[in-house]
């Protein structure tokens, strides 16, 4: 049956264009993910099954799901389903593969054309259609703007989320009966930073995790799509013991070379982390930052902050120079960043090299001298996520003043330039093997925010200023800078 679905599902996914699947955030399963992500379920401990697949599209979850219940997998004796589905385009194909399974299965559906969280609130306030066994999803993709419907929504019933995916989860988990099992396939961007917090707290405090399937190439998951985010299936118990957590890899949604491994969970969610970060280890072997012990200072106690560059091109338009010109200052982009530092003025890079010194723009600048700046987007083909450069104050002649776009961060000293040595040991350690490995464990995204960098951990400032002593000394080739670091800060 599942491969008569998948079928529908790239015929069906051929014709929707792309704009209306952005307007839902729908992105259907394919067929080897929604039979692994069945798979992932434990034996039944109940007779009764009552499963809930919101966004369920054409019903490729469900069927993968019933699929294993009529090889005998899970044995239920009475399974009720509820699919929620709000596109109505998909209700013939959704309708005809859940109507294939009543033949061979003890099993009632309802297919509600409503809007999930608008029901699932109303169910959670009122106590009704609550105590789901089970949750198979795929849930939307799509950010909620902090004023919408949806956010108010939200809160009230305690949920506090900036995407349709972890609302979807969310409300899952606030719909299950205790000991309910839930599968999802996410994006990984729930695992860390600031807006993703209060949805990591309300799934750590009611849920045990149980496993995490990684995929270690961007865009497999949904490929036919040409989706390009970083997903991961988990699989959650709602108020259960939480064990170790199996983290399985695979490169890509055949699974031909699936890897598995066990953690504590003290490796995926730090002891006394306050931000609640979720790792996902890809091996048994300690990596990045921790395996060494050379790290332990917070850019606090190193005297450095941290911040994105203040200069939103869009918005300044009027004030941008293609090259300087008297009554201008430099304006520094990712695009003027090379293996030997900052190359500034650069033509023929499609950006602005200079940015117009008025009252209007002087807010903006910092005052030239010696920075570390780090850019907060790379491209999925590149080595290193976390890349730094050193911002060297004689790049930049006779300028008083330097402009940092926003697809910078940049480390300073009070919004002051720092001494040289210590911007050139910061940006050495951060172009190092294991803070990328470091970093790559609990961000899901090629993104690099300034809060990410700031909740490091860093070698002591005197290390980083020794190790900035030597630094024009190494060779900038990846084993010398690692070595060198290993050498100079693990003293």
């Amino acid at each position: 049956m599942l491969q008569e679905i998948e079928k529908s599902r790239l015929r069906v996914s051929r014709a929707t264009d792309a704009k209306h699947k952005t307007q839902l955030g729908q992105f259907l399963t394919p067929e080897s993910t929604a039979r692994f992500m069945a798979a992932m379920f434990p034996d039944a401990s109940s007779k009764k099954c009552r499963l809930l697949d919101a966004g369920a599209g054409i019903g490729s979850l469900s069927s993968a799901f019933l699929g294993r219940c009529v090889s005998g997998g899970l044995g239920f004796t009475e399974i009720s389903l509820t699919a929620y589905e709000i596109d109505s385009v998909l209700y013939p194909e959704l309708r005809e593969t859940l109507s294939s399974y009543t033949k061979t299965l003890p099993l009632s559906y309802e297919i509600k054309g409503e809007d999930f969280i608008e029901r699932a609130v109303n169910c959670i306030q009122f106590g009704a259609e609550k105590g789901f066994t089970h949750a198979i999803l795929n849930p939307p993709y799509k950010k909620i703007g902090s004023s919408s419907r949806y956010r108010l929504l939200l809160k009230n019933v305690g949920v506090e989320t900036v995407n349709l995916y972890s609302a979807f989860v969310a409300l899952s988990i606030l719909l299950m009966e205790k000991g309910g099992h839930i599968v999802a396939i996410i994006p990984r961007s729930f695992c860390n930073g600031p807006y993703y917090r209060p949805f990591r707290e309300l799934l750590l405090s009611k849920c045990a995790i149980h496993r995490i399937h990684l995929f270690e190439s961007r865009g497999t998951a949904f490929k036919d799509d040409g989706v390009l985010q970083e997903n991961v299936i988990i699989r959650l118990e709602v108020g259960g013991n939480q064990g170790k957590v199996e983290v399985t890899s695979s490169t890509d949604d055949r699974f031909h070379d699936l890897v598995s491994h066990n953690h504590l969970f003290e490796r995926i969610v730090a002891s006394g982390d306050r931000e609640k970060f979720i790792h996902v280890p890809s091996s048994n072997k300690t990596v990045g930052i921790e395996s060494t012990g050379i790290a332990s200072c917070t850019l606090a106690e190193i005297g450095v902050g941290v911040s994105t560059g203040p200069v939103v091109d869009f918005r300044l338009k009027e004030y941008l120079r293609a090259m300087p010109e008297p009554g201008t200052a430099p304006l520094v982009y990712p695009a003027h960043f090379s293996e030997h530092g900052i190359r500034w003025p650069q033509e023929g890079i499609k950006k602005p090299n200079a940015m117009v010194r008025n009252s209007e723009t002087e807010k903006w600048f910092y005052p030239k001298g010696y920075y570390c700046a780090v850019r907060r987007f790379s491209s999925k083909e590149e080595r290193r996520r976390v890349v730094a450069c050193v911002v060297d104050p004689a790049g930049f002649s006779d300028a008083e003043v330097l402009g940092f776009e926003n697809h910078l961060n940049v480390f300073h000293e009070a919004r002051q330039g720092m001494s040289e040595h210590l911007a050139k040991g910061l940006a050495m350690y951060l172009n190092t093997t294991m803070v990328d490995e470091s970093f790559r464990q609990f961000s899901g995204h090629t993104q690099v925010n300034a809060t990410d960098l700031k909740l490091m951990r860093y070698p002591s400032r005197e290390a980083l200023i020794s190790l900035g002593m030597v630094a024009d000394s190494v060779e900038m080739e990846q084993e010398k800078i690692d070595m060198a670091v290993l050498r100079m800060c693990g003293k």
